[in-house]
């Protein structure tokens, strides 16, 4: 992308992604505006977590700060990860038969529940729900819920990350819903959407809090 059809933040952006790292000096040289424009991007890309700071020492002189990219400004430029997880799960299922990629996301289900029975146990259905709302939206999800007056949960997710790979294989979504359930401690939950099989603009959950359950 050029210098005259993208904004100066992007060409921060794209500049330290090239060269790993570099001082307000450099990135004013490049850019070709003043030291002080570069710091107030830069504050403003830290503000946001894009970019993160390095106190490098040098044997004479003062140290020098460099900037680079956080792991949030990574993952602003686009990957491959989804493409290629699915050419191994054709791989497999060519090898192996579609038996296995229902093991395969099953085994990931349940490893998935370990990690995450400590955080979950002994907590409120609501604490639950919050907490599985956190935790699908750090992995990329977009999640807002709500609760109505008759108990039930209205969670959606803006975003599906495995969107691509659910298309194939349908499995994806049947495991995490499983995970829902066995995390939150209830019998079903329905699927009203989802973003892969039904092309909506978002996966749409209704969940029931438990009657016979009363967890503190």
């Amino acid at each position: 992308m050029g210098k005259n059809t993208s904004s100066t933040r992007e060409q921060i952006l794209e500049l330290l992604k090239k060269h790993k790292s570099l001082t307000v000096a450099n990135l004013a040289s490049y850019l070709g505006i003043t030291e002080m424009a570069v710091r107030r991007h830069l504050g403003t890309l830290e503000r946001d977590q894009l970019v993160e700071t390095k106190i490098v020492r040098r044997a004479m002189g003062r140290p020098s700060t460099l900037y680079s990219l956080s792991k949030e400004g990574e993952e602003l430029f686009p990957r491959n990860y989804a493409s290629l997880t699915l050419g191994f799960l054709k791989d497999i299922e060519k090898l192996s038969g579609k038996k296995m990629i229902t093991e395969l996301f099953e085994l990931r289900k349940q490893r998935l529940k370990e990690e995450l029975e400590e955080r979950f146990s002994g907590k409120s259905f609501d604490d639950r729900i919050n907490e599985l709302a956190e935790w699908q939206t750090n992995n990329g999800y977009m999640v807002e819920w709500k609760k109505t007056e008759d108990g039930t949960v209205h969670f959606k997710e803006y975003n599906c990350p495995i969107s691509q790979i659910a298309k194939e294989y349908p499995v994806a979504c049947a495991c995490e819903q499983s995970l829902f359930q066995e995390l939150l401690e209830i019998d079903e939950i329905e699927c009203e959407a989802c973003m892969a099989i039904n092309e909506t603009p978002h996966c749409y959950y209704k969940i029931k809090e438990p009657n016979n359950k009363n967890q503190a």
